[in-house]
């Protein structure tokens, strides 16, 4: 659904929020280099302050164990990866939440190259959860979510 190996992501299902947001991570092949290593390693999650049940690069297929912290609440996000792409100019995968995760949908993390720029893109697709208490609470869930984005964005510099 977030074709992370897309350039231009299509519009898709609108039964989900939409978001595409993308940084300047840095300027050439070094960064390059220390950036797809990172992406492939759940490295946009732990700069973000997640922790991530497995240090192995990402493989589809995978089903992983995100964990958040806030204060005295932990919040456990079961994923799987559906898609990993390791192009020359563009490296990344894309996860679905499974059930017990706080939302439904998908997410990216895409690391790509314009001339000598190294960019990271985030997308992700969301709607609320059919469970409850996460259901009832989706509007917080959303302006946590543009909290994390925006940590993402700078996780790779």
């Amino acid at each position: 659904m977030t074709s992370p190996e897309l350039r231009e992501w299509p519009v898709s299902d609108r039964g989900y929020r939409r978001s595409e947001v993308s940084a300047l991570v840095g300027r050439g092949d070094a960064v390059w280099e220390r950036a797809i290593k990172d992406v492939l390693r759940w490295r946009v999650k732990t700069a973000s302050g997640f922790a991530v049940d497995s240090t192995d690069p990402v493989s589809q297929g995978d089903r992983v164990v995100v964990t958040a912290r806030l204060l005295t609440v932990t919040v456990v996000e079961p994923v799987e990866v559906v898609a990993v792409v390791e192009q020359f100019d563009r490296v990344g995968f894309a996860y679905r939440t499974m059930p017990g995760h706080p939302v439904s949908g998908e997410e990216a993390f895409i690391v790509h190259r314009r001339g000598d720029e190294v960019h990271l893109t985030v997308r992700s697709l969301t709607r609320p959860a059919p469970q409850q208490p996460w259901r009832a609470v989706y509007p917080l869930l959303l302006i946590a979510q543009r909290i994390a984005r925006r940590r993402y964005l700078r996780s790779l510099r």
